[in-house]
C-alpha cells in the first residue's frame, strides 16, 4: 500500500487512500474528494465510513486490545525504530503528498517528515522504559507483613483524532505514543490529508506493526462523534481548533481526554533584542506553513523604542519570502488548506485596517495563497489581535512596560506558547513563572518545538501534553498488585531480646 500511494503521488495522478478497518485495506462508503488548493484539482480520493464499518471497527478494536497488550514492549520499540528508519527513507515522496494535498512547501514538508522519524525513535525510546514501582507499604502499620506492586498497563483502545496542519509528525505523535503504551489505536483522519495519513499509517504497518494495532476511517465530524462516544475507546487524543475540542468533550464524557487546542500566540520583542535576529526568526515562523499552527507568530509586541526599526526589518525580511509552487524546492509560502481559509486572513486585514491599522504587506490572496500579510498597530478588539488567525498574517503592536505587556498577552482566552526576545535573564524567569503560557521560548519566537519536550497548553489550549512520555501516561493506567502476608520488606515488628554479641 505505502508504495502505490508514493507513486500515486510522484506520478501527478490521483492518489487512492482508501480506510483500514480491521486488518483490511478498503471501504464501501460514499467516495470523498480532497482538491489540491494549489492546483485546484482532485489529488487525492478515499471514501467515508459507514456506520456498519464503524461498528466493525469498535467491534474488531476490543479483542485487538487484549492481543496488543501481549505484545512485549522490545518487540513494539523495535517496529517503532524501523517506522523511524523508514520515514527517514521515503521522507521526499512523504513530503511530496503533504505538498499536494496542503499546499505546503517542500520544505515545510521534508522538515515536518523529519519530525515524524524522531518522534517515532523517541517513542521507541520510551516504549523501552515503561515500568512500575514496589511500594513501601511496610512504612506504615497496617502494611506490615505484605508487598505491594504497580506496573503501567496499556488502557486498551486510543481514538486518535488529527489536524490538516501536521497530519503526519501529529499522527506519529498519537498513533506512536499509543502503539508504544501497548494500545490498540482508531485512527480519525483529517479530511484534508486522507493521503499522507494512509502513507503514516501503511508505513508503520510495512514497518511490521500488527494488524490489530491500528486502524484508519474517513469522514466528517459526525465520524468522529460516533468514535468518541463509543463505549469500548478508553482514551481519546485530539489536536484541533477549541470549538470542536468542546464537541469532542461533550460526547467523549467520561473518557481520558488530552485535548490540543488554539492559540494566538505572542512574541515579545525587548528594548535589548537583537532586532535583526528577531525579525528574521518572526517573518520565518511567522509564514511557514502560511501560518496554519496553533503556535504560529501571530502577535509580535515591540518596545516602542525599536518598533519601527522593527517593522522595516521585518517586512525586508517578508519581501524576501518566496510565495507560490509548493513543490517548488525554494518556495517558502505556498497555500492555505483552502480558499475559505485564505478569505478570512483578507477580510480579517481590512476590518484591523478599517479600524485603523496598517496593511503594510498582503492582504490580498490568489486562490487559496495569501501573500503574507504584516497588519500593524491593530486595536486589541480586533480579530487579528482576539481570536486565532491561522493564516499567514503577523501583527506587529507597540508596548511601553514590561509588566503591562504580560498582562496584555494574558488576556487572550488562549495559552499555548509565547517567544521571548531579551538578554535579560530576570525579565525570563518573570515571563516564565507570570505568562499563562504552557511553554515560553526564550531566545526565539513562538513557534518552536521539540518533539521530546512537553507541548500543551492551558485555558482555551486545552489540557494535557504531548510528548511520547507524557502521552504514554495518558494512554497507560497503573494496576496494582497486592500481596498478602508476604512482605520483601520483613514482617517483625518489635524484637525479643538482645542480639548476641
Amino acid at each position: 500500500m505505502l508504495d502505490s500511494l508514493l507513486k500515486a503521488g510522484v506520478d501527478g495522478v490521483v492518489v487512492d487512500a482508501p480506510p483500514y478497518i480491521a486488518g483490511r485495506w478498503g471501504g464501501d462508503g460514499p467516495e470523498l474528494l480532497r482538491t489540491g488548493p494549489y492546483l485546484r484539482r482532485t489529488v487525492s480520493r478515499t471514501t467515508a465510513a459507514t456506520g456498519e464499518e464503524v461498528t466493525r471497527a469498535l467491534t474488531y478494536a476490543r479483542p485487538s486490545a487484549r492481543a496488543v497488550a501481549r505484545l512485549a514492549p522490545a518487540a513494539r520499540a523495535d517496529i517503532l525504530d524501523r517506522a523511524a528508519a523508514a520515514a527517514t527513507a521515503h521522507r521526499e515522496d512523504l513530503a511530496r503528498l503533504l505538498a499536494l494535498e496542503l499546499g505546503k512547501p517542500l520544505k515545510d514538508g521534508l522538515g515536518e517528515i523529519d519530525r515524524v522519524a524522531d518522534t517515532f525513535a523517541v517513542c521507541a525510546d520510551e516504549a523501552r522504559q515503561i515500568g512500575g514501582d514496589t511500594l513501601p507499604v511496610a512504612g506504615r502499620q497496617r502494611g506490615v507483613g505484605n508487598t505491594a506492586f504497580t506496573y503501567r498497563a496499556p488502557a486498551g483502545v486510543a481514538l486518535a483524532i488529527t489536524p490538516f496542519n501536521a497530519p503526519a509528525n501529529l499522527l506519529a505523535h498519537k498513533l506512536g505514543a499509543s502503539f508504544a503504551a501497548g494500545n490498540t489505536t482508531l485512527v480519525k483522519a483529517p479530511p484534508q490529508a486522507p493521503a499522507a495519513t494512509a502513507a503514516v499509517v501503511a508505513l508503520l504497518l510495512e514497518s511490521g506493526m500488527p494488524p490489530q494495532a491500528v486502524q484508519l476511517l474517513h469522514g466528517g465530524g459526525e465520524i468522529g462523534a460516533l468514535l468518541c462516544a463509543a463505549d469500548q475507546v478508553a482514551v481519546i487524543s485530539f489536536t484541533g481548533s477549541a470549538a470542536t475540542g468542546q464537541t469532542v468533550a461533550r460526547a467523549a464524557g467520561a473518557k481520558r481526554l488530552v485535548l490540543e487546542l488554539g492559540g494566538n500566540a505572542a512574541t515579545i520583542v525587548c528594548e535589548d533584542a537583537d532586532l535583526a535576529k528577531a525579525a528574521k526568526e518572526c517573518a520565518r515562523a511567522g509564514y511557514s506553513n502560511s501560518g496554519q499552527s496553533c503556535i504560529s507568530v501571530q502577535r509580535v509586541y515591540v518596545h516602542s523604542s525599536r518598533y519601527d526599526d522593527f517593522l522595516a526589518l521585518l517586512t525586508t525580511a517578508v519581501d524576501g519570502l518566496k510565495v507560490g509552487d509548493p513543490l517548488d524546492p525554494d518556495t517558502d509560502v505556498g497555500a492555505m488548506v483552502d480558499e475559505e481559509a485564505a478569505e478570512r486572513v483578507v477580510r480579517w486585514s481590512a476590518e484591523a485596517a478599517d479600524a485603523g491599522a496598517r496593511v503594510l504587506r498582503g492582504g490580498s490572496r490568489d486562490g487559496a495563497t495569501v501573500s503574507p500579510t504584516v497588519v500593524a498597530g491593530p486595536p486589541a478588539h480586533a480579530s487579528v489581535v482576539v481570536h486565532e488567525v491561522f493564516g499567514a498574517l503577523v501583527t506587529v503592536l507597540p508596548y511601553d512596560d514590561f509588566d503591562a505587556v504580560i498582562e496584555t498577552c494574558n488576556a487572550s482566552r488562549y495559552g499555548l506558547q509565547a517567544g521571548l526576545f531579551t538578554s535579560d535573564i530576570g525579565r525570563i524567569v518573570k515571563a516564565w513563572r507570570e505568562l499563562e503560557t504552557g511553554a515560553l521560548i526564550a531566545g526565539g519566537t513562538s513557534n518552536y518545538r521539540l518533539d521530546h519536550v512537553p507541548f500543551g497548553g492551558v485555558k482555551d489550549s486545552g489540557f494535557g501534553r504531548e510528548t511520547p512520555r507524557s502521552m504514554i501516561d495518558d494512554y497507560t493506567v497503573v494496576k496494582t498488585l497486592m500481596l498478602r502476608g508476604l512482605s520483601v520488606w520483613g514482617d517483625t515488628t518489635t524484637l525479643d531480646g538482645e542480639m548476641d554479641a
